[in-house]
């Protein structure tokens, strides 16, 4: 049977529609009731403008309700929803609009000029949504189409969303996923962290990634609760709302900001049901410090761009520190050896199946058909072992992709435009272990005999005009050589362990 993840969503309503979803931190609110007017006007406006089921639809703005219902709508249009981090360049933006073919953009006012520059032979409408979520060509135009619309039937096998995700040549790589997958694991989420009407969610992620728009804004969708809506993270900002929150979800760096500050304590979190961390490793002092000063145990869990989330802590039982717990219901996990067979112990490749994880990559059937084994397992890159308890614990990663603040970021990227830096000759990037980043991007460079090069300050301000801010390195280390192994592959492991307490000693 047919079935849009709206109507999934759909379905999980309060009965009371009047019930507040959103509240934003300028204290507006926003009902189901609006939630579904307001995403059918936008629905019907955009079919009206002539984009069709499975068009792509590019939005980079910032993070406001309106752009949750923008969300929404596409989804009951069928449209293909393309979330663009904010923090992308010109030249970034560039590769995504020429790779994903989009059929409109929505972007922030001063980003308009760009847009329309970059129209390709396929027609490119472009329109604009303020930072406030109230005005913009988005908005205004749309406010005399009729809040009427049919959601479009979607097979579960239908794309939903593409996420941009790294490249191991330094291109970005489009993961497709679907009605089917978003529903499988939401409803998955759900049931695991026990999601009920009553629960408020303090959300102070962006809204670009899976963790903010899929992990959080399903889990309130699915149970028909509310959200207290943070336009970003502010100390002060979450200790006024913890008390009216029953879950927070959040990257490590949120916690040990709320560990920084002396006010933070258990007379704040006396309401909160559930902390859950993710999208970076945490560090296990994290969870102990947070555990001695709150009285609550974080939950950590583990999800990709490609597959969601794949398993979690539990809610009821013991949570591990340094582990990410078990399976998701619906979701197979296997830890396999080089000849991709199924280890009794110790450490090995993670691998994934089920109806969570993506379709592939847009526009890439050789690297998807590379990324999964024979018998459907996705090959997560990520090398993990079992705990004695069963509980999977991520030791590293077989790719060499950088996760900084929740962020994904893959060296060779970076690499590319620092070996085109006057006086290197060469470098590496890596990720070294970070108390508010969970991992900071770290340049080591060679200088080519004889010649000098600019101040850390100049090269990463060089860097930052061609990258996301999220993506230049914290650090700049000046070395003789790099090591290299037999088949002259940099050692990076090496320089991890080399420069492991380098931000943390």
């Amino acid at each position: 049977m047919k079935k849009n993840i709206y109507d999934v969503f759909e379905a999980h309503f309060p009965e009371n529609t009047d019930a507040t979803f959103i509240e934003t931190d300028d204290g507006s609110q926003y009902s189901y009731a609006f939630l579904a007017e307001e995403s059918a006007r936008l629905a019907r406006f955009l079919t009206d403008a002539g984009i069709t089921k499975g068009d792509r639809v590019a939005v980079q703005v910032d993070k406001s309700a309106e752009v949750i219902f923008l969300y929404l709508a596409c989804l009951r249009a069928g449209f293909v929803y393309l979330p663009l981090n904010t923090a992308y360049t010109e030249s970034e933006l560039s590769y995504f609009l020429e790779n994903a073919q989009p059929s409109a953009v929505i972007c922030r006012p001063p980003s308009e000029a760009f847009f329309h520059t970059r129209k390709n032979t396929q027609l490119i409408q472009v329109f604009t949504l303020a930072c406030d979520g109230h005005s913009g060509s988005l908005v205004e135009n749309s406010r005399s189409s009729e809040a009427e619309f049919e959601t479009v039937a979607s097979d579960a096998d239908d794309l939903a969303v593409i996420l941009y995700t790294s490249g191991t040549t330094g291109r970005p790589k489009g993961a497709m996923i679907t009605h089917g997958n978003l529903a499988a694991n939401g409803l998955a989420l759900q049931a695991a962290w026990q999601w009920q009407q009553q629960d408020v969610l303090l959300h102070a992620l962006p809204i670009f990634h899976i963790h903010g728009l899929f992990v959080a804004c399903h889990n309130v969708l699915l149970g028909g609760s509310k959200m207290l809506f943070v336009n970003k993270f502010d100390t002060k900002t979450m200790l006024q709302l913890l008390p009216k929150s029953t879950v927070m979800m959040g990257v490590p760096t949120f916690y040990t900001r709320l560990l920084d500050d002396k006010d933070f304590n258990q007379d704040v979190c006396r309401n909160i049901r559930l902390f859950i961390s993710g999208s970076a490793p945490l560090l296990e002092q994290t969870f102990n410090d947070f555990k001695t000063r709150s009285g609550h145990t974080i939950l950590e869990r583990y999800g990709m761009t490609e597959t969601g989330m794949n398993t979690s802590n539990p809610v009821t039982g013991e949570r591990l520190a340094g582990t990410v717990g078990l399976p998701l219901p619906g979701v197979s996990t296997r830890i396999v050896d080089e000849n991709n067979q199924p280890l009794a112990g110790g450490v090995g490749a993670l691998q994934v199946k089920g109806a969570n994880v993506f379709k592939g990559y847009w526009n890439m059937p050789e690297k998807t058909a590379e990324e999964f084994t024979d018998d459907g397992y996705f090959m997560t890159g990520d090398l993990a072992e079992l705990t004695p308890q069963g509980y999977i614990r991520i030791v590293g990663r077989n790719k060499d992709m950088i996760i900084t603040g929740g962020y994904n970021v893959y060296p060779k990227e970076i690499e590319l435009l620092l070996d085109e830096v006057k006086g290197i000759k060469e470098s590496a990037v890596i990720g070294l272990p970070h108390k508010d980043f969970g991992e900071a991007v770290t340049a080591v460079v060679v200088v080519e005999p004889g010649q000098t090069i600019a101040t850390d300050d100049a090269i990463i301000a060089e860097l930052k005009q061609q990258l996301a801010s999220y993506k230049a390195p914290k650090k700049i280390i000046v070395v003789p050589e790099l090591e290299r192994n037999a088949m002259g592959k940099v050692q990076k492991n090496r320089l991890r362990e080399q420069y492991f307490k380098l931000y943390n000693s």
